[in-house]
Parts: C-alpha cells; sequence; structure tokens
C-alpha cells in the first residue's frame, strides 16, 4: 500500500516533464559555462529546479482535477480519482516549491531566482488557474513558462539576460508550439470534451496544421540567429536545421489527402522531442568562445 502511495505521489510530479526540462536546462547551461563547469553548482541547480518544476507540476494536477475527470488520457490521475486529495497535493507541492526555491536562492544569483519565480507564477497562476480553460492563447503563455528553463541554465552562469538568454526563450517557447499542437490534435476528442479552448477545437485542425508549419520555420530561423550572433558553432546549427528540416517536411505532409492525423500527429510528437534533445546536446557540445 505504501509502495502503490509513493508512486502516485511520484506520478503527480510528472518525472517525464522534469526531465525534458532538465535536458533543455543542461542545454543552456553548458552553453554559457563554455566548458567551466562548476560541478556543485550545477548540482544545486538541477536539485532545485526539478523540484521546482515538479512543484508547479502537483498544482496543475489539483487545478486541473475535474478536467482531468473528462479526458481519457488523464482521468486516471491520482489527484483526479481522489487517491491523492487535493490538500494533500497543495501541501506537497509547496513543501517542494519551498525547497527548490531555497536551493536556486542558496546559489547567490537572484536573477536566475527572480526567473524561477516568474517561470512558476506563470505556468500555475497565469496559464493553469485561469488562460487554460478561457483563451486559445494559453498555449502561448505556457510556452513562455516552458521556456525558462533553458534560460535559467544559461543565465546561472552568465549572471545576465543578455542577447543569447533572449534568444534561447524565444527558441524554446517556440519550439513548444508545435510540440503542443501535436498533442492537441492527437488528443482532439479529449479537449474537445473538457471544453478546452486550444486553437484546433477553436479554429480547426487545418489552421493548426498551417500555426505548426509556420512555428517551426521560425525555429529554424532563430536555430540561424544562434549561429550567426557567435553562440553556438556549425555543427549545432548543421544538425539542427537538418532534423528541423525534416520536422517540416513531414508537417507539411499533414496536408496529403491520405493522411491519417492520429498517425501523422504522434510522429510530429516523437520528431519536436528529438529536435529538442538534439538542440539542447548541440549546444552543449559546439559553443563558442567569443561571447564569454
Amino acid at each position: 500500500m505504501i509502495i502503490k502511495l509513493s508512486k502516485q505521489y511520484l506520478q503527480i510530479t510528472k518525472p517525464f516533464i522534469i526531465l525534458g526540462n532538465i535536458i533543455s536546462l543542461l542545454g543552456g547551461f553548458f552553453l554559457s559555462a563554455r566548458g567551466k563547469i562548476d560541478y556543485i553548482r550545477l548540482f544545486t541547480l538541477l536539485s532545485g529546479m526539478s523540484l521546482l518544476i515538479a512543484s508547479s507540476c502537483i498544482f496543475n494536477n489539483c487545478i486541473d482535477r475535474n478536467i482531468d475527470k473528462k479526458m481519457k488520457r488523464t482521468q486516471n490521475r491520482a489527484i483526479a480519482k481522489n487517491i491523492i486529495s487535493t490538500k494533500s497535493g497543495y501541501t506537497y507541492g509547496i513543501l517542494l516549491n519551498i525547497i527548490g526555491l531555497y536551493l536556486i536562492y542558496s546559489l547567490n544569483n537572484i536573477l536566475i531566482l527572480y526567473l524561477s519565480i516568474i517561470g512558476f507564477l506563470t505556468y500555475v497562476f497565469i496559464y493553469s488557474l485561469y488562460l487554460k480553460k478561457r483563451s486559445v492563447y494559453s498555449t502561448i503563455v505556457g510556452s513562455l513558462a516552458g521556456a525558462m528553463p533553458p534560460v535559467i541554465g544559461y543565465c546561472a552562469n552568465s549572471y545576465q539576460f543578455d542577447i543569447g538568454a533572449l534568444l534561447l526563450l524565444i527558441l524554446f517557447s517556440i519550439w513548444q508550439m508545435p510540440h503542443f499542437y501535436s498533442i492537441s490534435i492527437l488528443r482532439f476528442n479529449d479537449y474537445q470534451s473538457a471544453n478546452i479552448p486550444i486553437l484546433p477545437v477553436k479554429s480547426g485542425i487545418s489552421t493548426t496544421k498551417l500555426h505548426i508549419i509556420l512555428y517551426i520555420i521560425v525555429y529554424a530561423i532563430i536555430s540561424l540567429i544562434l549561429n550567426i550572433t557567435g553562440y553556438v558553432g556549425y555543427y549545432y546549427l548543421l544538425l539542427v536545421e537538418i532534423i528541423t528540416g525534416y520536422w517540416l517536411i513531414i508537417a507539411l505532409l499533414g496536408y496529403h489527402n491520405s493522411i491519417n492525423n492520429n498517425t501523422w500527429s504522434k510522429k510530429l510528437l516523437t520528431l519536436s522531442i528529438i529536435v529538442m534533445l538534439i538542440t539542447s546536446i548541440m549546444m552543449s557540445l559546439d559553443y563558442c568562445d567569443n561571447n564569454s
């Protein structure tokens, strides 16, 4: 019973979301570190951010508990099924939040502390609590919160919000749009039954496909600008542009008459994850020194 409940408490932290955010955080951290790595600092940042992201996911579970009950993908979540009470969920989330922020505060970098708080408040209160149930633009706001980890990783070493930090904020915000739109097409019936005003539900799948294509093009452009401005090298540019180009081709195939939207959106979703991984890995390995 204790082991089963422990698994439920782990589940509501959304471990795979934590992992994805930590990978992008590492990309930003190694990009700005440029080979000069303080491993104690890195471990403290990873621990603090993991707890803070877990906390935001727990709050999201609590806020979305009634929505989750209406969606097949989420109806078995512990808080939706009342295996974990909402009160216990909030208590758990607050505890992880306090510990996480304390660890980030201990790094003596007020900028990343402020960015961490802004990211948390944006995701939990502006996105989850207010906009998600009310506006088609909630995805854009959520993408800004989701882009904070690589920016925080970058600023942990740079101690300033410079052009590099801005480009990472734009790049990872843009990445999340086709990533989430792929999920929203794949889970269209769920979002429709829960009356969530996302783009496919409000404007249709064809319009969403066009948005996906445009965002992928912008992603390729921002990746190019990272190279032009001297933050990353040509190996980064080559690999990221190749995989982004393939991502774009698959997105364009969404307009083919014989396409199955579920199969197509699954492939697009998988590709978006691969793009994020390659982007984060290559900016960690192929950084430039002329901006230090």
